[in-house]
């Protein structure tokens, strides 16, 4: 029973104040052992490959359909791997796999953890938005981000793989699935995110450490995009699980 209650047992609705992504670029074969099986990496190129840092501030969290004042507010960092997916009917899906989330409640990280296979832990995460600067701080995961948000028309990072916001667009994230794969098994759960207004900016990132980043296995990571989403609704569908054929 109380595996099944991790499989995303009812739909999630919240309302994304704003979703900051920076997306990391590194050689394909150094991510490929960090995926499970029935997954394979999004390739750039056929040599590049994505892990992404979420930060989202949400607002009124909750059961789809339950009334707003039953909604709690939440910062939440995701680290995820860009990847795909062909279900047993032969879809072919783009989505992530999540690696590690982070929230600054306690609260959140115990009904994340009852309810997802994202691996949530606790951190004192804050994030400040003025005029013209977008902030995230915190000590516990080494986080300390800043971001231009005055500048529409800025250039990608000198350290992009991409030629172009268009082509860096295709990994702006979040992708409409996310997938957790049950060890020893076949089974993968496929989880359906449904946006509204979804038009993501490019932003200049002014400076970005990220402790997560710091493991060795990331020492290559190079900051490929960066891309701002504000003031969206957003839901995530009940989870469902396919069985992967091999």
């Amino acid at each position: 029973m109380w595996s099944l209650l991790k499989n995303h047992p009812f739909a999630v609705q919240a309302f994304f104040e704003n979703s900051l992504v920076l997306t990391y670029a590194l050689p394909a074969e150094v991510l490929q052992p960090l995926v499970p099986t029935p997954l394979k990496l999004e390739r750039f190129q056929d040599k590049w490959a994505f892990v992404a840092l979420a930060l989202v501030k949400t607002k009124g969290l909750r059961p789809k359909g339950f009334p707003a004042f039953m909604g709690n507010d939440f910062i939440l960092a995701g680290y995820r791997i860009f990847v795909r997916y062909t279900t047993s009917e032969g879809k072919r899906l783009r989505g992530l796999f999540i690696l590690k989330t982070e929230t600054n409640k306690k609260k959140m990280q115990y009904l994340g953890n009852l309810f997802t296979h994202y691996h949530y832990t606790t951190t004192d995460m804050k994030v400040v938005t003025t005029d013209n600067l977008l902030e995230v701080t915190s000590a516990q995961s080494g986080i300390q981000i800043s971001v231009d948000i005055a500048q529409p028309d800025t250039a990608l990072p000198a350290t992009s793989p991409f030629d172009s916001w268009k082509e860096a667009r295709r990994f702006a994230g979040p992708l409409p699935f996310t997938f957790t794969c049950e060890p020893g098994s076949d089974k993968v759960l496929i989880i359906e995110g449904v946006r509204e207004h979804w038009t993501p900016q490019p932003v200049k990132i002014n400076h970005a450490e990220v402790g997560f980043l710091r493991q060795p296995v990331f020492r290559e990571a190079r900051l490929a995009n960066a891309f701002l989403i504000r003031q969206v609704p957003y839901y995530w569908k009940k989870g469902k699980t396919d069985v992967w054929k091999r």
